[in-house]
C-alpha cells in the first residue's frame, strides 16, 4: 500500500480532525501547526498570533481508497473558505485557510479546486484560502490529537460524516 500526506489549515483543529478521521482512506491523523517562522513551537505560542503558524490536521491516506480531490471536498466543506485569519469566533492568523502541498499534482488540484468553488456562485465572498508548499509540520501537544474524540464530540459544532 503506497499512503501520501495531506495537509489542511479550516480554523481549529479539532473539527477538521474529526472530519478527516470519519473519511474512509484516511489511515491517520495528526493536528499540529504548519506554515510559521519558530521551531517547534507550542500551542501557547501559536495563540499569540506572532509565530505565523496555522493549526493544521496533516492526513495520511491511502490513494487506493481515496482521492487527493475527495480530501478537498472534506476540507471545504469542513470550514467558511471565504473568512480571512478567523473562523466563526476564532480570529488570528493561526486559524487562516489555508491548503499545505506536497506536491505539483496537489498544488495544481488545490487550485482547481479553488477555481471550482469560487466559480460556483455558493459564496458572496471571495474564497480567501491560500496555497502554499508544504513545510515542517510541528505536532500539536498530546492533548490535542483526537480532542474531540477523547470528549465525545461535544464541542465545535462537529459532525459525524456518514
Amino acid at each position: 500500500m503506497t499512503t501520501r500526506y495531506a495537509t489542511f489549515g479550516a480554523g481549529c483543529f479539532w473539527g477538521v480532525e474529526l472530519a478527516f478521521r470519519n473519511t474512509d482512506g484516511v489511515i491517520s491523523t495528526a493536528v499540529g501547526y504548519a506554515g510559521g517562522h519558530v521551531a517547534t513551537p507550542t500551542y501557547q505560542q501559536v495563540c499569540t498570533d506572532t509565530t505565523g503558524h496555522a493549526e493544521v490536521v496533516r492526513v495520511e491516506y491511502d490513494p487506493a481508497v481515496v482521492s487527493y480531490e475527495a480530501l478537498l471536498v472534506v476540507f471545504w466543506e469542513s470550514h467558511d473558505p471565504t473568512q480571512m485569519n478567523r473562523q466563526g469566533p476564532d480570529v488570528g492568523s493561526q486559524y487562516r485557510s489555508v491548503i499545505f502541498t506536497h506536491d505539483a499534482s496537489q498544488t495544481a488540484a488545490a487550485e482547481a479546486s479553488r477555481a471550482t468553488l469560487a466559480a460556483s456562485g455558493r459564496y458572496r465572498r471571495p474564497i480567501a484560502t491560500v496555497i502554499e508548499p508544504a513545510g515542517d509540520f510541528w505536532p500539536a501537544e498530546e492533548y490535542h490529537q483526537q480532542y474531540l474524540e477523547k470528549r465525545g464530540y461535544r464541542a465545535c459544532g462537529a459532525s459525524l460524516r456518514a
